[in-house]
């Protein structure tokens, strides 16, 4: 009898720590995807502020825009990837 009590209370232990795990997997799928939407928000607001400074130099200005903002893109959909499979998982 006590090692099944003991057995349950391990049991409900699990459950409550996996719930937990989720949750952590949860926020912070969230907070990169915030953090991508902030990083390119501010790349895509310095472009135009150098495209309006120099306005000779927007092909340069736009190509480096975009693989800033490709990069910024690939480690938060990397996050995102990681916290859904430590969610499924």
């Amino acid at each position: 009898m006590m090692l099944g009590a003991i057995l349950l209370q391990a049991a409900a232990a699990t459950v409550e720590l996996t719930a937990l795990a989720k949750l952590g997997a949860a926020i912070g799928a969230g907070i990169a995807a915030i953090g991508a939407g902030i990083g390119i928000g501010k790349i895509g607001g310095s472009a135009l502020e150098g495209i309006a400074r120099q306005p000779e130099a927007v092909n340069d200005i736009r190509t480096n825009m975009i693989i800033a903002a490709a990069l910024v893109e690939g480690v938060a959909l990397f996050a995102i990837v990681v916290a859904v499979l430590a969610i499924v998982m």
